[in-house]
């Protein structure tokens, strides 16, 4: 295989580079051995590759950015690791129309930017936008801060270019699925099939997207600080049942704030046990009656206090500590992360849940959430080198797991099933679900050749 893939500058066999292309941000997720890598830089390279990958045996995983939290782009032994990092051109920005064409190495934030000069906004926006690449997201089905009101990637996905092979043709074979209008119901929904499946299908070179037009006027941030962890979910909960619409809905507690202040010193001081922070873009007098009626709400369920942001700058700050809560807990020691989904009634008893597995385990849980859609991230830190720490942890992952599913939930909102959250999603789907995954897979890829081992 490398021997037909020689002639290509971006093949990599250095075993050095290899180690740093072989994983993404899950630490605790294993990572095999790659025989080499290919920076493909165009749709003819991943063709090349795919065929000649097929033609040897060797299977493929395809990475972006490598900022995904589940394993689902580590090395398999004897794989070739296709970085399409590399392919990360807008096509096309068609206004009239509200779509773009880029290709899967396009960072979130870059695309955010280059819509936005032409009065445009691309909504999903995960915590990693700035490093992560759109075809990571697609890969995953990324969610993020805004996803409450606005949508995650699926609702933005209109079609996908994809290598593959099966029963379209040879392996290296490129479809186009889906389409650019805004509507169309022309054959199975192949194009949402691909979108959250984590590159077990085949490899996504080109993506059409769904924009909108930009948001207009300041929206108005609303922060409340609470006691317990417990009333925050309280808090998410009421504001559900009374119908609330925030763009935003998030959740910190204290160990998560004390980290991001004592690694980049935003001035936040934190002085509760947790935090929601809510951000209201309806505009005008209705959206100021929002903001007030969700302080009050915060205020009825337990706040100590309640309050708008008035300092942009400040709001600014508060938003910017959200995204930076995971980085900021991984520096101090190997972080398991967790991304389960509840009913949003159920979040002030996952809460619960999961304050007591952390005490039960004396594993520490730093808590943040989109609270807002139900979506939890636990973060299990341990200290490096505990063994019986890293065990009791384990331990604690797998009883959040459960906790999610008693509630009605699901082991993984927005991360997907990677490496880490397999035996969780089996629990989750059962045998017969699981079976017709299975049967899909065969069908896509009966080779077996795209991201083996991950997912089912």
């Amino acid at each position: 295989m490398t021997e037909r893939l020689s002639g290509l500058p971006g093949l990599v066999v250095d075993p050095d580079v290899l180690s740093g292309l072989s994983h993404d941000e899950a630490e605790w997720a294993a990572v095999g051995a790659p025989v080499a890598a290919l920076r493909a830089t165009s749709l003819s390279e991943v063709r090349s590759a795919v065929q000649a990958c097929a033609e040897s045996g060797v299977p493929v995983v395809t990475r972006g950015a490598g900022t995904g939290l589940s394993g689902g782009a580590n090395a398999t032994d004897g794989c070739l690791l296709l970085d399409l990092s590399r392919m990360n051109r807008i096509l096309d920005i068609d206004p009239e129309n509200l779509t773009a064409v880029v290709q899967p190495g396009v960072v979130n934030n870059d695309l955010k930017a280059a819509v936005a000069e032409h009065g445009l906004w691309y909504p999903p926006d995960p915590a990693s936008a700035p490093w992560s690449t759109i075809g990571g997201n697609v890969a995953t089905n990324a969610g993020g801060l805004c996803c409450l009101k606005y949508g995650v990637t699926r609702d933005y996905v209109l079609g996908l270019e994809v290598v593959m092979g099966g029963p379209a043709g040879p392996y290296g074979t490129a479809v186009r699925l889906g389409r650019r209008t805004n509507k169309g119901v022309s054959g199975y929904d192949l194009t949402g099939l691909f979108v959250g499946s984590e590159g077990t299908f085949g490899v996504i070179t080109e993506v059409t997207l769904r924009l909108r037009p930009a948001p207009v006027g300041v929206p108005l941030t609303v922060v409340g600080a609470f006691d317990r962890v417990v009333d925050a979910g309280q808090a998410v909960a009421l504001c559900t049942r009374r119908g609330f619409q925030p763009a935003v809905l998030e959740l910190l507690d204290r160990f998560a704030l004390e980290a991001v202040e004592e690694w980049k010193h935003l001035g936040i001081e934190p002085s509760a046990e947790a935090m929601l922070l809510a951000r209201v873009d309806t505009p005008g007098a209705a959206g100021a009656a929002e903001a007030k009626a969700m302080a009050d709400t915060f205020l009825e369920a337990g706040a100590r206090w309640a309050e708008h942001a008035t300092d942009p700058a400040e709001a600014e700050a508060l938003f910017q500590a959200r995204r930076l809560a995971y980085p900021a807990l991984e520096r101090l020691g190997p972080v398991l992360t967790e991304d389960v989904c509840v009913p949003r009634s159920k979040v002030p008893e996952m809460l619960a849940r999961t304050e007591e597995i952390g005490r039960r385990h004396g594993v520490r849980i730093a808590s943040i959430a989109h609270a807002g859609d139900g979506n939890l991230h636990p973060l299990l830190i341990t200290p490096p080198g505990d063994d019986a720490l890293r065990a009791a942890a384990q331990a604690a992952f797998d009883e959040l797991l459960t906790a999610a599913l008693e509630l009605g939930g699901t082991v993984t909102g927005e991360h997907g099933v990677g490496l880490l959250k397999r035996d969780g999603m089996r629990r989750e789907l059962g045998p017969e679900v699981c079976a017709i995954q299975s049967s899909i897979k065969a069908t896509l890829d009966p080779l077996d050749l795209f991201n083996p081992g991950k997912a089912l």
